[in-house]
């Protein structure tokens, strides 16, 4: 089977669940293909998508929240003539050779505007092969409901008025889950993972604030520096040598381990106890290892609406200025009915089994096809 797997690069989460879909596909003897739509028709496009996103979420973030507001409110699909229409009939037009070429036997999308283009190139007949799409996080993000495509997996059943609010039938919907890969489908015993990454057997917290280490993460280790438990803290700075360096400086009553960039986040997942994070690209993996979340520091969008979603469903606590990470910390540490019922809703919305369930499901489908061909 040949497998086209489409993205944007905007943001982390969609390139991601990307290539956690084409690394179970390849392992499993399928060709992939990924590809980043905007990266292919113009490398300097691409770039400027990227660019253009990290800059607004960080700098312009209430310009940014605002637009997005305004684009989720939309059901419609968007009018043929409408500015967004021309650019995407321009985009695919610039993909289809490609995609004819190819030849796909099951064509993904994991973001919505490649939704659209596959939308596009299914009406001029580029392929002739099933279609899905991945929502990759907890809302229905801008562009969906412009899109046709046989199928979508939505990260949770929670998510389906919404989807069909966007004009979407349940028929083609799939609540699989977020796909994630294959180091985070187990929770594995925590004192074996504590052991590999060679700290103490005691209660531990490991903190993530995105990729580039986002939020003062000097001011939350501070804040819990001084809570009277014996605990020690997991901190990953990620490519921020900065804020590493000041952590690295500073003296603490605790043990804290600081990381800069890593690429064993599973095996720390396996060693903690609860995770203090943004609620971004990382919040299907931890769900899955079945981590209650603090949560805190999100960015304007998708990951507003993400922590709308965990806490009012109950697996996570938000930290805010009017809640302080010291209370959130007590409550994890000072009050077990409250963590059972946090534990209780990370293993509903946890789906560790979303990226094989939506490999069977596909090739199901494609074997179905076949036949009927």
């Amino acid at each position: 089977m040949k497998v086209l797997l489409l993205s944007v690069k905007a943001g982390y989460g969609h390139h991601s669940t990307a290539k956690a879909i084409m690394e179970y596909f390849e392992e499993n003897g399928h060709q992939c293909h990924m590809l980043d739509i905007f990266d292919y028709v113009n490398h300097r496009l691409g770039n400027s998508i990227q660019d253009g996103y990290l800059l607004s979420t960080k700098y312009l973030a209430k310009t940014y929240a605002k637009a997005y507001g305004k684009l989720t409110q939309k059901d419609e699909p968007y009018d043929r003539n409408s500015l967004v229409s021309i650019f995407s009939r321009f985009v695919s037009k610039k993909l289809e050779k490609f995609v004819a070429e190819y030849n796909p036997d099951l064509i993904i999308g994991t973001h919505s505007y490649a939704g659209v283009c596959i939308s596009i190139l299914a009406d001029r007949a580029a392929f002739d092969c099933p279609s899905v799409g991945i929502v990759t996080d907890f809302t229905v993000h801008p562009f969906w409901e412009s899109t046709f495509l046989d199928y979508y997996v939505i990260p949770d059943e929670l998510l389906e008025h919404e989807m069909q609010k966007k004009g979407i039938a349940k028929k083609k919907l799939l609540p699989f889950g977020i796909p994630i890969r294959e180091q985070f489908v187990k929770k594995n015993d925590p004192i074996e993972a504590r052991k590999k990454l060679g700290i103490e057997n005691i209660p531990t917290i490991l903190i993530m604030m995105g990729s580039m280490g986002y939020g003062n993460i000097k001011k939350i280790l501070a804040q819990i520096d001084t809570y009277p438990k014996d605990f020690q803290v997991l901190c990953v700075c990620g490519t921020n040598k900065k804020i590493k360096s000041v952590v690295d400086e500073c003296e603490w009553n605790k043990k804290i381990y600081s990381y800069g960039f890593v690429d064993n986040v599973d095996v720390m997942m396996d060693a903690a106890d609860f995770i203090i994070t943004k609620p971004g690209g990382l919040t299907s993996e931890s769900l899955a290892k079945g981590l209650p979340m603090i949560t805190m520091n999100p960015l304007p969008g998708q990951e507003d609406r993400n922590l709308n979603f965990l806490v009012n469903n109950g697996a996570a606590i938000m930290v805010n200025d009017t809640y302080p990470i010291s209370e959130a910390i007590n409550q994890m540490f000072a009050c077990p009915w409250r963590v059972a019922m946090m534990e209780e809703s990370v293993r509903h919305l946890g789906k560790p089994n979303a990226t094989a369930d939506l490999y069977n499901f596909c090739c199901a489908k494609v074997l179905a096809k076949s036949t009927l061909i």
